[in-house]
C-alpha cells in the first residue's frame, strides 16, 4: 500500500528540487564570472607586454640612430654606408618625413591659436 504524500514532504521535495536547479544556475555564473576575470586579465597582461615591447623597439631603434650617427661623425658618409648595406635608420626616417609635413599654414595656425588663448585668459 502506497503512502499518502504530505503537504509538507510535497514542499521540501519541491524545495530540494528548486535547490538543485539554484546550484546550477549558481555554477553558471561563476564560471561566467571567471571568464570576465581571465579576458580582463589577460586584456591588461597584453597591454603590459605591448607596451614593454614597444619600449624595447624604441630603445633599439634610438640605439640605431645612435649607431649611425656615429658612423657618421667617425667620417662615413650617408652614400658610402648605404654602399656598403645600410640603410638609414627607420626611426630617422620617419622623423625626418614627418618634420616636412608641417607647412607654414600649421605654424600660423598654431600661432593664431595660441594669441586667442592668450586673449582670452586676460579679460
Amino acid at each position: 500500500m502506497a503512502t499518502k504524500l504530505t503537504t509538507e514532504e510535497a514542499i521540501e521535495r519541491a524545495r530540494r528540487l528548486q535547490e538543485d536547479r539554484l546550484t546550477a544556475v549558481q555554477t553558471v555564473a561563476e564560471a561566467r564570472q571567471a571568464v570576465t576575470d581571465v579576458r580582463e586579465e589577460t586584456a591588461r597582461e597584453l597591454a603590459e607586454l605591448q607596451a614593454r615591447i614597444a619600449d624595447r623597439v624604441s630603445a633599439a631603434e634610438r640605439d640605431d640612430v645612435r649607431a649611425w650617427n656615429a658612423a657618421l661623425s667617425a667620417g662615413w658618409s650617408a652614400d658610402e654606408l648605404r654602399k656598403i648595406g645600410f640603410s638609414e635608420p627607420d626611426k630617422k626616417a620617419r622623423t625626418r618625413r614627418r618634420s616636412t609635413r608641417k607647412t607654414s599654414t600649421d605654424t600660423a595656425s598654431a600661432a593664431a591659436t595660441e594669441s586667442h588663448s592668450e586673449t582670452s585668459h586676460e579679460g
